[in-house]
């Protein structure tokens, strides 16, 4: 991996200790940072593509949000996947170097700043690799257990990589969820469940109190959660997230601009407010960021808030 060493720089409490004293604050959107770096991202594999060809931009991006404030970096595994990489011709042994390289990276950012910091490894879900927007509908027509053997691989590989957290991020319905924790339960690692919601239920219609439930008693899971919707959707899911679980509750939504699938552009207009994190903090919200479009300012902006100041 282009000779990047591990820092020794570890933090001095588990996410799940920090989580349980106070509310900790998450990066950005990945992918808008590499773009607002001069970075292409039109390939199929996003900005796992970077790690391969340009992987001290991934270590610039993290940078940026650490330096923002942000105390837990979320890796650029989101689209890497062996069946990603193996359509362009990489092997499953680089592969696996490409996805471990990815902790590294985010351990070597947090690291340049000096302060406790946690390192997330993202888990994507399935229709991120199709690269097609299979992600905002789920229901991809596979089994929980055709799931499970997709996604067992790579996440055997993160963990194996000494993340502090697996990230299960923008899961869009409830068999991907009830295969992804099928999968970490036999790893030795604290994981969040995160989806990707619309309105008062998961991308692929579920409702949300179902879909959190999942998690429930389950001790692994350290947070349950949100991610890349709309704002104000997240508003509405923290409350439910936290009722359902009993868990620290995760939020992290995009911009509040939409994405035009057939265009490849953003459209519309910015609703992340800052000021949203009170409420969410009331709700039972410990982890919070943004995703898609939110960018190191504003998540200097939540740093800056007092319920973040001291954090």
């Amino acid at each position: 991996m282009h000779n990047i060493r591990t820092p020794d720089v570890q933090p001095g409490r588990t996410l799940g200790d920090a989580l349980a004293e106070g509310t900790v604050l998450l990066d950005g959107g990945l992918s808008n940072q590499l773009e607002a770096q001069g970075c292409d991202l039109s390939d199929a594999l996003w900005s796992a593509r970077l790690l391969s060809d340009e992987p001290q931009q991934i270590e610039a991006a993290h940078r940026a949000y650490a330096q923002a404030g942000a105390r837990v970096l979320i890796t650029a595994s989101y689209q890497a996947t062996f069946e990603g990489f193996a359509r362009r011709g990489i092997g499953r042994a680089r592969a696996a170097e490409l996805m471990a390289g990815s902790v590294d990276l985010a351990r070597r950012a947090g690291a340049s700043t000096g302060r406790e910091f946690w390192v997330a490894a993202s888990v994507g879900p399935y229709g991120a690799m199709l690269a097609d927007g299979s992600e905002y509908r789920g229901r991809y027509g596979m089994t929980v257990r055709e799931l499970v053997r997709f996604h067992r691989p790579r996440a055997e590989t993160l963990a194996a990589a000494g993340p502090d957290v697996l990230a299960l991020e923008t899961v869009p319905d409830t068999d991907e969820a009830e295969a992804l924790l099928r999968v970490v339960q036999d790893l030795e690692v604290p994981v969040w469940l995160s989806y990707s919601v619309e309105g008062d239920r998961t991308r692929a219609g579920q409702p949300l109190a179902e879909a959190f439930g999942l998690a429930a008693g389950i001790d692994q899971v350290v947070a349950v959660g949100v991610n890349c919707c709309d704002p104000a959707d997240a508003d509405r899911a923290v409350e439910v997230a936290a009722a359902a679980t009993g868990k620290p509750v995760v939020v992290y939504p995009n911009s509040g601009e939409e994405w035009d699938a057939d265009g490849r552009d953003w459209t519309g207009k910015g609703t992340f407010e800052p000021s949203r994190v009170r409420d969410w903090q009331k709700a039972g919200a410990r982890l919070v960021g943004g995703c898609c479009r939110v960018g190191p300012s504003e998540i200097e902006a939540l740093a800056a808030r007092p319920e973040l100041s001291g954090v």
